[in-house]
């Protein structure tokens, strides 16, 4: 039986029927065929052309930053970044379209603030990005959910965040920025910035620290210590005194822990920070620990002896009871402390010293508490930071049996009323003071200004100053006539009241 492959087809063309039309005919049918043109949708007169609200950089951003010097610098980084991407940075929360809320973990209270601003954006229809150290430490947090975040060491990348938030997406970036391995002290430091007082530049020295104390939530955002490199720092300090800044601010979680990471140290840094401060600028150094300053106290006393560097140093003692301390995991004793204080006070006259005291810390006694006010007592620190212990979530101090509450409330009261009964200023009244004058009063009432020793000298506005000044003009007597970002240095001699 012949199979169905026994037909053969000689050639394709065998497969068309002599009844099928012709190409011919195929293309002549088409002259037949009219094209039929679509109905444009005409536009009423009145109509206009509606432009994508959505379009990443055209939005105004209200920014709040809690915490410290720090934080505020990353604020200022951030806002600057943003503002040179299109976006307006403005002051009205109500008008802004989007909120940047740069949050502190510290103490309970400034995490509720932070934790309130968040549902009240939320409440008012905003867009919300997060940064700081709470969403740092804490991303999995419950009010959280769905908020973009900027991580500690990610603020180069804020303006990614934001356009991602704009368009109603949800980014978090909570990475540490590293090099073969090496992890480095965060963004670079020649971003833009828009500082908040145009004359002072906070500058960030390093990220982190060495210790690892029970109460401290910071560590678990920031993390180990991580210290930029000499020459960037030195460039971004002369960067700003060439934009018209007159005060420098060095910062971090502890200064004087700089370049043990990077085989270099705090007064190697400074000498080289000071060639570049130009007469009638100030150089301002930030907080340092007990520890990592004892090795260095000949070297910090010539340089707080210099004439363009602040004679002041901010040293936490915390507690004058070694038992409290070690609880702390502080890694000094309280005999380290009185050591950096007596010296420096001998050797750097008229140095201010400024600390900090937690009152009710787990563990703490009566008799302990008596211990740090018989310290305050013998110092009489112009400059006391008084703190009632707050048990930060996830901190080893949040484990341990806790001060009673109304106990740790008389406590601070008592250190309290202590601090505001002896008068540290009062044998200066009536000297003359030379100043640098940064600012004005909030009610612009008062010019505010520092002396050698960063003790704080106002003078009523309304008063005629002679003013001296480096510089190419003359001042007003009224700085808001002037521009605060001119490249003016300027100092003033007044009578301290």
């Amino acid at each position: 039986m012949p199979s169905a492959c026994d037909s053969l087809i000689e050639d394709i063309e065998d497969m068309v029927s002599f009844n099928d039309p012709t190409p011919h005919d195929r293309q002549s049918a088409r002259k037949n065929i009219l094209p039929k043109a679509r109905k444009k949708k005409e536009l009423l007169s009145n109509e206009e052309l509606q432009v994508d609200s959505l379009i990443p950089g055209t939005q105004k951003i209200w920014m709040k930053t809690w915490g410290c010097s720090h934080n505020n610098s990353d604020g200022e980084y951030m806002a600057g970044q943003l503002a040179a991407s299109g976006y307006k940075i403005t002051e009205d929360p109500a008008e802004a379209d989007l909120w940047l809320l740069n949050s502190c973990t510290v103490k309970n209270p400034a995490e509720d603030h932070f934790r309130n601003s968040i549902k009240k954006a939320q409440e008012q229809q905003k867009k919300v990005v997060v940064a700081g150290c709470v969403p740092q430490a804490q991303p999995r947090m419950d009010y959280l959910k769905g908020l973009s975040i900027i991580g500690v060491q990610q603020i180069d990348r804020v303006v990614e965040v934001v356009d991602e938030a704009v368009k109603g997406h949800s980014v978090r970036l909570l990475g540490q920025k590293k090099d073969g391995g090496r992890r480095l002290g965060g963004a670079r430091l020649d971003l833009p910035k828009i500082r908040k007082n145009p004359l002072i530049e906070i500058i960030s020295i390093n990220t982190g620290c060495l210790n690892a104390c029970t109460y401290c939530k910071t560590k678990h955002a920031r993390g180990d210590l991580a210290s930029y490199p000499i020459e960037e720092l030195v460039e971004r300090a002369r960067q700003s005194f060439q934009e018209g800044v007159c005060e420098i601010w060095l910062t971090s979680e502890d200064t004087g822990a700089y370049g043990r990471d990077i085989g270099t140290d705090l007064p190697t840094l400074l000498w080289r920070l000071v060639q570049e401060i130009p007469e009638g600028a100030m150089l301002r150094l930030g907080m340092t620990n007990p520890p990592y300053i004892l090795e260095h106290l000949e070297e910090m006393a010539k340089i707080l002896n210099h004439p363009r560097v602040y004679a002041f140093l901010h040293v936490p003692v915390q507690s004058a009871s070694d038992s409290v301390l070690m609880d702390m995991k502080r890694e000094y004793c309280i005999d380290d402390f009185r050591r950096v204080v007596d010296f420096l006070k001998d050797k750097v006259p008229g140095v201010t010293i400024a600390t900090d005291i937690i009152c009710g810390f787990p563990g703490e006694t009566e008799e302990d508490f008596q211990d740090t006010l018989k310290l305050v007592k013998h110092y009489q620190f112009p400059s006391l930071f008084i703190n009632q212990f707050y048990p930060r979530p996830g901190t080893p101090a949040a484990k341990m049996d806790q001060v009673p509450a109304h106990v740790k409330k008389q406590r601070t009261k008592k250190l309290s009323e202590l601090f505001h009964s002896y008068n540290p200023y009062d044998h200066k009244v009536g000297e003359r003071q030379f100043v640098l004058v940064t600012e004005e009063s909030f009610d612009a009432q008062y010019y505010v200004s520092h002396n050698k020793f960063y003790e704080q000298v106002r003078k009523q506005i309304i008063v005629e100053i002679n003013f001296t000044f480096v510089g190419s003009k003359r001042l007003s007597n009224s700085l808001m006539d002037q521009t605060l970002i001119t490249a003016i240095l300027f100092f003033s001699s007044f009578l301290l009241y």
